[in-house]
């Protein structure tokens, strides 16, 4: 027997087909001939076991160097020398891989199966978001163009603060800060549910505060001047509006309600021969049913909403994409006004809009800051307290709740009459401001004693 080199293995020839190669220590190779006439050499290592003959495969020679045919035969003799079976081994090895191979792609199916990101913010939706006021459409939007993209796909376990402070980050960077604290509460909201639920741990976002992100929020302290609320009228009537937007801002302005309890308004809610507007609780902010009484100003307003709507339930109504009626937009006439005031902002004009009127609501030249809805608001309560009515009854009138527990508790009377009056004295102040003459009136306030 000898022992073969490489040399000597290239040197074989098609006519040795069939011919067997033995060497020393039971090394047995064959040799083969393709079709094509090239030369293979298939070892086996040939060895008694229990006293039964058997063969173990080491590899074919060119495909499988021949150093390593002979580790694999070396292994295999020192695997019999110490009383294994070398093919049992194999097939043990085989048997041990192929149950790792299969835990490996247990573990991959069950982390790949972990609920991501979306589907748990999909089931917080239903469970609780859809709960607000707007069934959480305003939430949902933010989420859709900035959290999801991001993170929808990772498994929830995955998601880590960096990967939302990332998020709140690009927020912040394109300058909108006020968004990135919405949407810094709304995700520890989510990240508190899903720890209730022992989805997570432990809410990474805890700690982190909206000084943090988009910084503190300045309490706005806008208020129309008279001479603003003058030029107001004249200034609607030439933004490019539609007639039922403005008198739903004048109507905000008459009875200092929130624009959204307009916009959800619906004509059974309001009475005009009783002079009531019926706000039922799910159209307002803090849940709280509120009645507002009517002035001969909001009166006319609302009458003319009234009018103006071709819907048998909406005061300002909306088509939806499948055909069936709702309000408008929350956020329409805040836009509305806010895109015609564009000195205030670092955006372009509307493109369906004419920059003819990217500043028709800027009210006088001197302006140093937008107004919006809630500014209205504000005003309305400026006006009523300085025509004497008790701060008590304008928050009552601006349906704010009694912070006090035991106050709302035992002091249950709801100045109903205090409100009229006091909606009636802002009614006929609004009169003599927005009259078209009232420059050349002289306004006096009026006591409401």
């Amino acid at each position: 027997m000898k022992v073969y080199t490489v040399r000597e293995l290239e040197a074989i020839t098609a006519a040795r087909k069939g011919e067997t190669i033995r060497e020393p220590g039971g090394l047995v190779g064959k040799v083969h001939v393709s079709k094509a006439g090239a030369v293979t050499v298939s070892y086996v290592f040939e060895y008694k076991f229990a006293g039964a003959k058997r063969r173990f495969g080491c590899g074919t020679w060119p495909t499988v160097k021949l150093v390593d045919i002979r580790r694999t035969h070396t292994d295999a003799r020192a695997l019999l020398n110490s009383g294994v079976d070398p093919r049992e081994a194999r097939e043990a090895a085989k048997l041990e891989n192929q149950v790792s191979l299969e835990t490996r792609i247990e573990e991959a199916e069950a982390v790949l199966s972990r609920p991501t990101f979306e589907q748990r913010y999909d089931e917080w939706k239903l469970a609780a978001l859809s709960k607000r006021k707007d069934g959480g459409a305003e939430t949902d939007r933010a989420f859709q163009k900035d959290v999801i993209p991001a993170v929808g796909a990772k498994a929830m376990e995955d998601v880590r603060r960096a990967d939302l402070m990332t998020i709140l980050d690009g927020i912040i960077a394109r300058g909108a800060n006020r968004l990135a604290n919405r949407c810094l509460g709304d995700l520890k909201q989510m990240l508190n549910w899903c720890v209730d639920r022992e989805i997570v741990a432990v809410n990474v976002l805890q700690t982190i505060t909206k000084k943090k992100v988009g910084g503190a929020e300045e309490e706005s302290d806008r208020v129309l001047s008279d001479r603003e609320l003058r030029a107001l009228p004249v200034a609607l009537k030439n933004a490019n509006l539609k007639d039922s937007t403005r008198h739903a801002i004048l109507l905000i302005l008459a009875t200092a309600v929130r624009v959204g309890e307009v916009i959800r308004a619906k004509k059974a809610h309001v009475d005009l021969d009783k002079r009531e507007w019926r706000i039922p609780s799910g159209n307002s902010k803090n849940s709280d049913a509120h009645t507002v009484y009517l002035s001969d100003f909001a009166a006319h307003h609302m009458r003319r909403l009234t009018e103006l709507s071709d819907s048998d339930e909406w005061l300002l109504p909306a088509r939806k994409r499948d055909g069936t009626e709702t309000h408008v937009d929350l956020k329409s006439i805040s836009k509305q006004i806010g895109d015609r005031q564009l000195k205030f902002f670092d955006r372009p004009a509307h493109a369906k809009r004419s920059v003819k009127f990217a500043n028709a609501l800027v009210l006088v030249p001197e302006a140093e800051e937008s107004w919006s809805p809630h500014d209205l608001r504000r005003s309305a309560a400026t006006l009523m307290q300085g025509l004497g009515v008790l701060p008590v009854v304008i928050d009552a009138c601006l349906n704010h709740r009694e912070q006090n527990r035991i106050k709302r508790t035992y002091q249950r009377y709801d100045y109903a009459d205090e409100q009229r009056e006091a909606w009636r004295l802002l009614g006929d102040r609004l009169e003599l401001l927005l009259r078209p003459d009232a420059d050349n009136v002289a306004i006096l306030k009026v006591n409401s004693a």
